[in-house]
């Protein structure tokens, strides 16, 4: 597929599922746009990294996604944005009672509320270049819930409705909005959370990842960032044009329970 002369925006993306939806768009000719809240060395030479190798525009763009001024700013400094892809997130697991109130307003700000302001600014771009694509990266928490996760699971449902909203406002336009559900993916976050899962069960490694971590996972293997990706770049495709206000999950069949 080629997104040739396209902008992607891809929020929380100098890591983990952000980054590797950005490589993806990047190898189908799509500009990119990098974004975190850090501003460092390291994060700018991702995107001439990605420029270099893929032969595109990519730059890097901070931004704190916990501010509605600073989401809404990305997208303007952006200049235009075709593909938006909001992936920035954060977790925290507690017991309600017990839930710091700063947490859940972090996790609420930078999932939920990030999506709202960044898509506000988008679509009035997309409508003004004739196409337009949002994705919002929601989880198998956006359909089902678990305890102790209780702002998580809260804002990925949320993505899911607003998801369903921006489709329905612009389902005149040759735009779409849709919602990824992933479950596990194996990214740097999760592969350091093993070792300390292997020694809290005494299990080995293979044993830790299979009953504890991807115990509600039925096919046992994390999904892989590049799969994350490619199921983005096909939402962008002429193929998806009639999908919009929908989730598509990647879960390894957690949902289908």
């Amino acid at each position: 597929m080629d997104l040739k002369g396209k902008t992607a925006v891809v929020t929380g993306s100098n890591s983990g599922i952000g980054l590797g939806v950005a490589t993806e768009l990047a190898k189908a000719g799509a500009n990119v746009v990098l974004n975190s809240f850090t501003d460092r060395d390291e994060d700018h030479r991702l995107a001439e990294d990605l420029a270099s190798r893929y032969g595109v525009e990519a730059r890097y763009i901070k931004a704190d996604l916990s501010k509605g001024d600073e989401a809404r700013a990305l997208i303007e400094t952006s200049g235009r944005c075709d593909i938006l892809m909001n992936n920035a997130g954060i977790q925290h697991v507690s017991a309600i009672e017990e839930f710091p109130v700063e947490k859940w307003d972090a996790i609420i700000a930078i999932m939920l509320s990030s999506a709202f302001h960044t898509a506000a600014v988008a679509v009035p771009m997309m409508r003004a270049n004739g196409w337009g694509r949002i994705i919002n990266l929601a989880s198998a928490h956006g359909l089902r819930a678990s305890p102790y996760k209780s702002a998580y699971v809260a804002a990925k449902h949320g993505v899911v409705g607003l998801s369903k909203v921006i489709a329905l406002e612009t389902a005149e336009d040759p735009i779409t909005c849709n919602a990824i559900c992933p479950g596990y993916v194996m990214t740097p976050l999760v592969e350091d959370q093993i070792p300390d899962t292997m020694k809290k069960y005494d299990m080995d490694r293979e044993t830790a990842i299979k009953e504890v971590i991807l115990a509600r996972q039925p096919s046992k293997e994390f999904a892989t960032v590049e799969q994350i990706g490619g199921v983005a770049t096909f939402l962008c495709s002429d193929a998806a044009a009639q999908i919009t206000g929908t989730t598509i999950s990647v879960d390894g069949g957690w949902t289908a329970r």
